[in-house]
Formats: structure tokens, sequence, C-alpha cells
């Protein structure tokens, strides 16, 4: 009777104060596509033991059969009462964001979108270094983005936050821009609103003639090293698709600053696992009630933080996944930015 009486005290007297499900649909599984949700369970256990390994968090997959959007939000509203915060993983665009902002809005604990969110905080964690590296301020940056999905919208709403202006997403279909009639969605308009403030055409080598960044977020063979040939000045380029990244280091590297990949046999590599252990063992210590713009950007900046700058050279922009002071580091921003914007239940960290 007593949480019944007081329903604040099962944050104390239950397991919810330190669980996370991890939420699949196994429709977009990394470097697999529409695999499905049987098929999805290991990846969605690998998550899980990532989550515990270095964030000491106790997470359970959670696997549905279901692609309906109503059905998956129906679902994990009715689970929800038994987690800290839902971690949504491998759910196909455009449905991930009507998903996401769904279970936002009715939900009273976290909901982060790992593909776009996780993505978006490592990937400007290494952009910070990167820029410091080349001496480039964020306002000045020319950015061109190959993929405009969950990941693509995702990271550049942050470099949006960080004033990051000049930026041109391209699809298959080419660059995306205001009044573009074909292969749109909802969310590619949001892009065209939002971004290209000249309102450039073209083919992705059209547009990347003069670009500082070049990122990755589609699939391989996706620019040319005659594409990376066109940038700018110490140009960085971030080729993050997996398995096979969108140009190989060994190509582009004799014409680049910076290469990163999302790859362990390459320098450099850009993996989630450096954020959301952290990003939810963070959230989970003072019990916030969701996870805001402010909570991520203090992440990446503690990601980027961990290297001094004494440490930070060209193939060394991102921390190692392996780094123990990560996790922590992470932790404690984003447990500072839960209760500095209003969103903790505890004023101090567990």
């Amino acid at each position: 009777m007593h949480i019944h009486n007081n329903p604040e005290s099962v944050w104390d007297l239950t397991a919810k104060r330190n669980t996370v499900a991890v939420v699949s649909d196994g429709t977009a599984v990394l470097g697999l596509g529409d695999i499905g949700p049987a098929a999805a369970m290991p990846v969605m256990e690998g998550k899980a033991l990532l989550f515990k390994e270095f964030g000491n968090v106790d997470a359970w997959p959670i696997c549905l059969e279901t692609k309906d959007p109503d059905e998956i939000v129906e679902t994990v509203k009715r689970i929800a009462v038994g987690f800290g915060g839902i971690n949504l993983e491998d759910i196909s665009a455009p449905r991930c964001f009507e998903i996401e902002d769904r279970l936002r809005d009715e939900l009273d604990i976290p909901v982060f979108h790992d593909d776009q969110h996780g993505t978006a905080v490592v990937v400007t964690a290494a952009i910070l270094n990167a820029a410091k590296l080349v001496k480039k301020n964020l306002d000045e940056l020319s950015v061109v983005v190959s993929g405009v999905g969950a990941s693509g919208v995702a990271c550049v709403k942050m470099l949006l936050s960080y004033g990051v202006t000049n930026i041109i997403g391209c699809d298959r279909t080419g660059a995306v821009y205001r009044g573009r009639e074909g292969n749109m969605n909802y969310m590619k308009t949001w892009f065209a609103d939002h971004t290209n403030p000249d309102n450039r055409q073209g083919s992705l080598s059209d547009v990347i003639e003069g670009a500082d960044l070049f990122l990755g977020l589609s699939g391989p063979g996706a620019v040319t090293v005659g594409d990376i040939q066109k940038m700018g000045r110490d140009p960085i380029v971030f080729a993050m698709a997996n398995p096979d990244p969108e140009i190989l280091p060994h190509e582009a590297g004799p014409h680049v600053a910076i290469m990163a990949t999302g790859r362990s046999d390459f320098a450099n590599q850009i993996n989630n696992v450096s954020a959301f252990p952290g990003i939810f063992r963070g959230t989970l210590d003072v019990q916030a009630s969701t996870i805001n713009e402010e909570m991520k950007k203090a992440a990446a900046e503690a990601i980027a933080g961990t290297i001094t700058t004494r440490q930070l050279h060209a193939d060394y922009v991102i921390p190692s996944v392996f780094n123990r002071n990560v996790a922590p580091a992470v932790a404690r921003a984003v447990s500072r930015a839960a209760r500095a914007t209003g969103v903790a239940r505890r004023s101090r960290s567990i």
C-alpha cells in the first residue's frame, strides 16, 4: 500500500530505478535492414549487455511482432510502468519519428531513439574536436550530409543548435531543397525548410564543392575520391555507414585532414556506445522525466572533453569505445543538465 499511497516511491522501492526497455520491431537493423523481431533479438541482447557493462544499467530486450505505429505505441505504454526509461532501437524511418514523438508526449519517463539521438551525440562530439583541430568555427562550417533518415535528421538538428546553418542534405534523388516534389516525406520537408539556405539543387557531387565536412549516414560508395577533392581547406570526412562506409579511409585519407568511420578497424571509430550507457546512467541517477536537448548537448561535450587538447590529433578526435572514463563523465554531465533544466525528480544523483 505504500507505493499506492506514495506513487513516486516506486523509484526507490522497485527495480524501476535502474531498468530500461530496449524496444525494436526489427525493421532497420544496422547493416541488415528489415530482418524482423526474432532475428533482431540477438542485436537487442547485445545492446542490453553494453548498457550493463558500460553504464551498470539493467536493460531488457523487447522485440515486437508488429510494424504498426499505433500497436507499438500502445504496447510500450502498457509496459512502461516497470521501466525507468525506454530505448527505441532499429525502427525504420519515418515511423520512428512518429513513434518516439507520441511516446515522449504520453509517458513520464525518458524515451530515446538511439539511432537518432545516440548517433547525433557521438557525431557532434567528434565534430567539436575535429573543428577545433582544423581551427574552424562551428558556425562557419559548410556541411554536406549523405542520408536524410533518422540519424541524418537528428545529427542536423543538433548541429543547428550549435549554430551550424550551412547544411545541405542529400538522398538518392540528390539535394533536399524547398519545393522539391519527388521522394519526399514530412521529415524531408522539415529538413528542406531548415537547411540549404541557398536552396541549392543537383547531385551530392554538385553540392559538395567547397564543403568543410562530409557526413555520411547512407551507404557504401555514396561519395568518390573526386568528390572529396572538391571540398574546401582541411576537409573532414565522417563516413559512418556500416559495415561498408561511404568511402574507405585509404581512398579518402590522402585528401582529407580528418577521417572517421563507424568501424573498429580504422582510426576514429564513432560509435553510439560512447553515448547511450552514460546518458541513461545519468538520467536514471536523477530520475529524469525526459532526455532533453540540453542533456544531449551535455553528453556530446562530455565525450569530446574526455580528450585533452594535448591528446587531440587527426587520428584521435573521439575517445575509444573502451575508454572507461567516458560513461561516468557523460553520466555526470547529463545529471547536471537534467537538474539545471528542471526535469530531474531527484535533486542529486544516487
